[in-house]
C-alpha cells in the first residue's frame, strides 16, 4: 500500500463481508479466508479519527499562509493505530472518487490519499524518496534532496493529494542530526502541500518527537488521538463488551451461539489487556481452529489453547515476588 497502485487496489477492493441471512453457505476455504482477513471492527478511536480528519480537512482546505493542522494517532502496540489510519484513508479515497468520478472510459487521474511508511533510521533524503516512490516519481542517485522534494511537491499538488498518512512516525528521532533533518522535511511538506497530515506511531508522546523546539512546533499544530487499550467500563458504557459483540456477530461458524463470548468478557479483557489487535487475533485464531477441528464454535477451552502475541503473553505472565 506504499505505492499508488497498491493503495488504489486496497481502497477500491470490497472489504470482507460477513455472512448474511439467506445467503448460501460458504465453503471451508472461503470461511478460512474470511476469518483470516476479517471485517474492520469500528472502535471509538476509528470513529474519533474519522470525525477529526473530516473536520481538519475542511478547516485547512482554504488555508494559505501556514501549515494546516494535523493529527497524531498514538498508543501502544496492537492497539489498532494502523487499522484506524487505513480505515480513514479508504473512507476519504472512496468519498473523493464518488464525488469526482472519472469520465467514462478513463482512469482516475487524481490521487486523493498518500500512505507513507517512515523507513528505519530515516534521513530526510530516504524519507522524501518514500514520498516519491508512492506516486512513481523517478529518482536517481544524483538527485539532491531539494530536487526530489521539489518533484514531490509538484507531483502531489498536480495529483490533488488531500490526505497524507504517515505511519511508524516513532522511528524519527529529532535529537539526532539525520532525525532533525527528517523532522524539518515533514514541517516543510506540511507548508508546501495543500493536504492534511495524519501521523501514527507507538507511544509518540514518550518519544523525542514532542521534545525540544521541533517537538513544540509539532505539538502546537497537531491534535493527539490516543488509540489505547479499551477499558472494560467507561462511565455507563462498556466499550470492550461492545467490541466483542461486533466481532461475534461477524463470525461465520456453523454451530457458534451468539452471546457465548460475552460471558467471557472479563477473561478476554484480562488475556488481551484490552488491546483490540490482540483481541481480534485471539478470536480469529479460535474461529479458524474451530473450522479445522470441526467443532464450528468457540469455547473458553478453545480460547485457552490459543497462544497470543508476545506482548499479550508478557502481560499475562505471573509476576514473581521476592
Amino acid at each position: 500500500m506504499t505505492t499508488w497502485q497498491g493503495w488504489q487496489h486496497f481502497a477500491t477492493t470490497d472489504p470482507p463481508a460477513p455472512p448474511q441471512p439467506g445467503d448460501p453457505p460458504r465453503s471451508t476455504d472461503e470461511r478460512l479466508a474470511y476469518h483470516s482477513a476479517f471485517v474492520t471492527i469500528r472502535t471509538p478511536a476509528i470513529s474519533q479519527l474519522a470525525t477529526q480528519v473530516r473536520t481538519l480537512m475542511t478547516l485547512g482546505r482554504h488555508q494559505q499562509t501556514t501549515a494546516r493542522p494535523s493529527l497524531i494517532v498514538t498508543g501502544p502496540a496492537a492497539a489498532g493505530k494502523t487499522t484506524s489510519l487505513l480505515n480513514v484513508g479508504r473512507t476519504c479515497h472512496l468519498a473523493h472518487t464518488r464525488k469526482n468520478p472519472p469520465p467514462p472510459g478513463s482512469a482516475h487521474n487524481t490521487a486523493p490519499v498518500a500512505y507513507v511508511l517512515v523507513p528505519p533510521g530515516a534521513t530526510a533524503k530516504t524519507l522524501i524518496t518514500e514520498f516519491a516512490r508512492y506516486l512513481g516519481i523517478p529518482v536517481t542517485t544524483r538527485m539532491t534532496q531539494t530536487q526530489i522534494t521539489d518533484a514531490v511537491c509538484h507531483t502531489y499538488t498536480a495529483a490533488g493529494v488531500q490526505l497524507v498518512l504517515i505511519d511508524e512516525i516513532h522511528r524519527l528521532n529529532p535529537r539526532t542530526t539525520t532525525g532533525a533533518q527528517a523532522a524539518d522535511l515533514l514541517k516543510d511538506l506540511t507548508e508546501r502541500l495543500r493536504a492534511t497530515f495524519v501521523y501514527a506511531g507507538i507511544d509518540v508522546t514518550d518519544t523525542p518527537l514532542f521534545s525540544g523546539t521541533r517537538g513544540a512546533q509539532l505539538a502546537g499544530r497537531a491534535t493527539l488521538i490516543t488509540c489505547g487499550p479499551l477499558p472494560a467500563r467507561h462511565g455507563t458504557r462498556q466499550p470492550f463488551r461492545d467490541v466483542i459483540t461486533d466481532i461475534e456477530n461477524n463470525l461465520d461458524l456453523h454451530h457458534h451461539t451468539p452471546g457465548t463470548l460475552l460471558r467471557h468478557t472479563a477473561y478476554l479483557h484480562q488475556r488481551t489487556a484490552g488491546r483490540i489487535g490482540s483481541l481480534t487475533r485471539l478470536i480469529r485464531q479460535a474461529a479458524i481452529t474451530a473450522i479445522y477441528d470441526g467443532t464450528e464454535k468457540i469455547t473458553k477451552t478453545t480460547l485457552d489453547t490459543i497462544r497470543l502475541d508476545h506482548l499479550a503473553e508478557q502481560h499475562n505472565r505471573p509476576r514473581r515476588h521476592r
